[in-house]
């Protein structure tokens, strides 16, 4: 048996108020999938950097070797108490 038909035999299986569960489920791998597709196909980002993204990256950096920073952890444990 393939997994299709596994897949049809439990759906013809489920009472009525799981399909729809499952049919969200099903439709959020799809949108995962064309999320997915959609970044492996995006043309690479061969633009310049501009002068504002360079001193961006810049003040990033300065601000990191001055230990003026949070992790994603304290930032989170602020803001959710």
């Amino acid at each position: 048996m393939t997994t299709k038909e596994r897949l049809h035999r439990l759906i013809a299986t489920r009472p009525e108020p799981q399909l729809d569960t499952a049919e969200r489920l099903l439709t959020s791998l799809r949108e995962v999938d064309a999320f997915a597709i959609a970044l492996v196909n995006a043309p690479e980002d061969d633009e310049p950097e501009t002068p504002e993204e360079a001193a961006a990256v810049a003040e990033g950096k300065a601000a990191l070797a001055r230990g003026d920073v949070h992790s994603l952890t304290a930032v989170r444990a602020e803001l959710l108490g």
